[in-house]
């Protein structure tokens, strides 16, 4: 509440408080007067019938006329008290006045302290839900620095909130600007290590030429040991290759220039993509994708992207199923749509699960030829798209990945 608010409020609680005591107080004070006046004429006629004892008939009638009758057994001291009557019997219609003072006094403060109170509680419910909306707009991005309000007790509490927002904004572009700057290094030296293995490829296929080029009485002996090496170089260099690739796509991923179009697509189409562009590979392990079809089922995704992901979920499998088939299966609930995809094989060791996702990690049963990328670009490509992936091994045996894109 701001400071005009708080002293509304403050006089409100005094007013209505003041106004219930100065309502009893005249009750007490009004009845403190009329007792007075009570023993005050009491005395006075008992001193008057102790002086001239044949008036007591007089007074005695008078006082009758005057409270119409109204007597009663209370035994009190004093002379009135002796012929039956009260302080009530005196205060007549005053004492009636008094009373509906007391009321509309009290009955009037109450109201007013009630409306102080939920006026109060009104002012406090605002506050907190302005605050909340504006912790809400931090959240969504949207949060500008609101208007002083102000002196409350809600004002420190509203000055430490600006506060830790101010720091987490600032805390947020060091880490964006330090994230930019990893992801442009990590596209650098992925264009720079792209020139020397282009070098090295052709140097490569220059001295494959030479060796087909070479007279046929030349030693086999010679040769064959050295295009050994070269094939072994090129095995490499294809393996480079695909390192750079991919670090040029993670540089764009988290520099945030990966921008994903997306379309309604059918998962099956995604599927037999996948592993259509995996034949060659899927022949060299004796393996194949065994994928049903099981009705169109729609997800919001990028389709050359997603294909990626699961290619490189495919390839996972291939490589220790054990020439074993690739299973995938799919089905569509109205909260997401999940695609399972696994092996025959071993599965995977218990203390690897936990990193498979991890960049450049190479679990205990990794292929010889493999980077630890794919399944690290997998999961940023896939949860980029409102989804989720996880790994686990199924428990008649085989590697399983999980996929879930959320609908909403």
């Amino acid at each position: 509440m701001s400071g005009r608010k708080n002293c509304f409020v403050v006089i409100g609680f005094v007013l209505s408080t003041s106004l219930i005591a100065c309502a009893i107080s005249v009750m007490l004070v009004s009845y403190h007067y009329s007792r007075i006046q009570f023993e005050l004429l009491s005395a006075i006629c008992g001193k008057v019938a102790e002086q001239a004892p044949e008036t007591k008939k007089v007074i005695s009638a008078t006082l009758k006329e005057y409270t119409g009758g109204n007597t009663g057994a209370k035994a009190e001291d004093g002379f009135l008290s002796t012929l039956g009557y009260r302080i009530s019997d005196f205060a007549g219609p005053a004492y009636r006045q008094n009373f509906l003072f007391l009321t509309a006094g009290v009955l009037t403060g109450v109201f007013l302290f009630l409306f102080t109170f939920l006026y109060r509680n009104k002012i406090e419910a605002m506050r907190i839900r302005a605050l909340a909306d504006y912790l809400e707009q931090v959240n969504t991005g949207k949060a500008v620095l609101p208007a002083v309000s102000g002196e409350d007790d809600f004002s420190k509490l509203e000055d430490e909130i600006y506060k830790t927002v101010t720091f987490l904004y600032h805390t947020k572009d060091a880490a964006v600007q330090a994230k930019n700057g990893f992801a442009e290094n990590l596209s650098n030296i992925a264009h720079q290590i792209k020139t020397p293995i282009t070098a090295i490829s052709l140097s490569v296929q220059m001295m494959k030429q030479d060796f087909a080029d070479k007279p046929s009485g030349s030693s086999c002996n010679t040769l064959s040991p050295m295009a050994n090496h070269l094939e072994q170089v090129g095995k490499q260099l294809l393996r480079l290759s695909h390192l750079e690739e991919a670090l040029l796509v993670l540089s764009r991923i988290d520099a945030g220039a990966l921008l994903l179009q997306k379309n309604d697509t059918d998962v099956f189409t995604i599927l037999v993509l996948a592993a259509d562009n995996l034949q060659e590979l899927f022949a060299s392990y004796g393996t194949f994708a065994d994928i049903p079809e099981l009705g169109e089922m729609m997800v919001t995704v990028n389709l050359d992207w997603t294909m990626e992901a699961v290619m490189n979920l495919m390839k996972n499998c291939m490589e220790h199923s054990n020439g074993g088939p690739i299973h995938c299966s799919y089905g569509q609930n109205p909260l997401y749509t999940e695609i399972l995809i696994w092996d025959e094989g071993e599965g995977f060791a218990k203390e690897d699960i936990p990193h498979l996702f991890e960049r450049f990690y190479r679990g205990k049963n990794a292929s010889d030829g493999g980077i630890g990328i794919g399944l690290a670009l997998a999961k940023e490509i896939i949860e980029r798209q409102n989804g989720t992936i996880r790994a686990k091994n199924k428990p008649e045996g085989g590697a399983l990945f999980e996929i879930r894109f959320y609908s909403h």
